[in-house]
């Protein structure tokens, strides 16, 4: 553990090896001098700058929530299952399996998000609609009932229930060691908690406003609680999450439905071994004695025995990793690589034939369009591991052969 600063409270960090731009300390220094954190603020290996809050940044609060900090993708997180079909199944041509992938998950955006959006469901699928209609829908109209300002997002959840998105969210197939294939996939809320994240850190802001507090950053706005936003903030924060979780549940359900077309009888208890963990949320844990609004930008919980999901960049390894439930770190690590170059840097830095090179043995995207998700503008996931031997013990090793992106 690095001690990487102090404003109100301390900023401890898990960052030996890795590189921490100058801007993200800076945001973490403005977190840090806010009076509600509890203790100090801890940074995972994977940190850099981002909208709002730092990614890779825990946030313990006392008293009240700042939206900004868990951001627009509320719920983001990971999922991945074993299966018992084994690398030797595979055929030496693995396209036509992405092409089904494809084919059965929405991915990318098209029409500004409208109704001829590809990323989205002309029609739910059966899934799909029977959990919005049975596990989300009713809330979600209570929520809309008190802030008509996201129905329009909400008349559009349905059609994004079981979809990919765009950006860094992924799906792939991988090997562990012992030749067993995983399935993996990243996504989050979709379009309605990307509206949900706005709408309510714009009401945050406007708070601000109102009673004329001052920040280093506005986007820091925060919500007091106690107050009736506070109690909206939550219950559609909740939602969203719930809603997240639902997603990628049903995108996988998508996904082996595939792999079942393909390998009849071989996908076994895929329920022996799976893990579904946010890492962008809040919660409510208790840490060093007290009960506190916990906020993981770009991190995973990890207690003492907690399973969670580290992924590697494209053509990098990724990780299924057990949490050693360090206190400093809130029993958090991080949830990926983290960013060495933006998505405009790395457009500009990487060119084609280095992408190419560099997703050698993987069957993904080999074109422009992918060039700011290409490995070279991710940290090495080695130094980002060996950063947080302290936080988590590895438990399985997989390697990308698959990976479908919107």
């Amino acid at each position: 553990m690095q001690f990487l600063g102090k404003a109100t409270v301390p900023i401890q960090g898990w960052t030996e090896g890795v590189l921490v731009e100058e801007k993200a300390l800076q945001q973490l220094l403005n977190v840090a001098s806010l009076p509600f954190i509890h203790k100090h603020v801890a940074v995972m290996p994977d940190v850099h700058w981002g909208m709002g809050a730092t990614v890779g940044s825990v946030i313990p609060t006392v008293g009240a929530i700042i939206p900004a900090a868990v951001g627009v993708d509320i719920g983001c997180g990971m999922m991945a299952v074993r299966t018992e079909i084994n690398a030797d199944d595979l055929p030496d041509n693995l396209h036509a399996i992405r092409s089904d992938i494809e084919a059965a998950i929405p991915h990318g955006r098209t029409d500004n998000g409208g109704v001829n959006d590809r990323g989205a469901w002309g029609d739910p699928s059966p899934d799909a609609d029977w959990v919005f209609s049975t596990k989300l829908m009713g809330r979600l109209q209570a929520i809309v009932a008190k802030h008509p300002g996201i129905a329009k997002a909400a008349e559009r959840a349905p059609f994004h229930l079981g979809t990919l998105g765009t950006g860094n969210h992924f799906i792939e197939l991988c090997l562990d060691g012992d030749g067993a294939v995983w399935v993996m996939l990243h996504s989050g809320s979709r379009g309605i908690g990307n509206k949900i994240g706005t709408y309510f850190i714009e009401r945050a802001k406007a708070e601000m406003r109102r009673w004329f507090v001052n920040l280093p950053d506005a986007d820091l706005a925060y919500l007091p609680e106690g107050s009736e936003l506070f109690d909206d903030y939550v219950e559609a924060l909740h939602w969203a999450q719930e809603f997240a979780q639902a997603n990628r549940e049903v995108m996988m359900r998508s996904v082996l439905g595939v792999l079942e077309r393909h390998f009849p009888g071989k996908l076994g208890n895929v329920d022996e071994v799976a893990v579904n963990c946010h890492h962008n949320y809040v919660t409510k844990e208790n840490h060093y004695g007290k009960n506190v609004w916990l906020t993981r930008k770009g991190a995973v919980r990890a207690r003492k025995g907690d399973l969670g999901i580290i992924p590697g960049s494209m053509g990098a390894r990724s990780y299924i990793v057990r949490g050693k439930g360090c206190d400093e770190s809130f029993h958090s690590c991080s949830h990926g690589a983290g960013r060495v170059m933006s998505r405009g840097e790395a457009i500009k830095r990487i060119s084609l034939e280095d992408h190419v090179k560099a997703t050698a043995g993987v069957e993904c995207r080999k074109d422009e369009g992918v060039l700011d998700e290409s490995p070279a503008a991710y940290k090495p996931i080695d130094a980002v591991l060996a950063a947080q031997k302290d936080l988590v013990e590895i438990v399985h090793e997989l390697r990308q052969v698959i990976c479908v992106k919107g």
